[in-house]
């Protein structure tokens, strides 16, 4: 199941500097954001081979994650705070706020046939 981390981040009086290593099985092959997503909702897929860890550097997001046999939600609104998810991880992010720029780094490189878009048969969180 997917686990809330907090990121080893060190405060100064010139800046912070949030440190992200050794979190995800293997090296980091593919990095995205997600912005200008305010009224929409992403994802809503799984993976056979990908983990992915989610950071919100601006602004903030939801994320629902459902493995078939637990489900959880978090508001994500730190740029110090990581979701991973693993693969296994049913997943949708939405109630982005305005500003919201959601980092994804992911341990595969894109490929259609990773993705498995149907979700686990139950729901007992409001999923959107």
């Amino acid at each position: 199941m997917c686990k809330l981390i907090q990121l080893d981040t060190f405060k100064s009086g010139d800046g912070n500097l949030t440190v992200f290593e050794k979190l995800i099985p293997g090296s980091i092959k593919r990095v995205f954001y997600i912005y200008g997503a305010e009224n929409t909702t992403r994802g809503g897929h799984r993976h056979h081979l990908t983990w992915n860890a989610l950071i919100c550097v601006s602004g903030s997001c939801r994320v629902y994650s459902n493995n078939g046999v637990r489900e959880e939600e978090f508001f994500l609104d730190d740029p110090s705070t990581c979701l991973i998810l693993e693969p296994e991880d049913w997943h949708v992010m939405d109630s982005f706020s305005k500003d919201a720029i959601l980092l994804v780094l992911s341990n595969q490189y894109y490929e259609k046939n990773d993705y498995i878009d149907e979700p686990y048969e139950f729901s007992h969180i409001n999923r959107p």
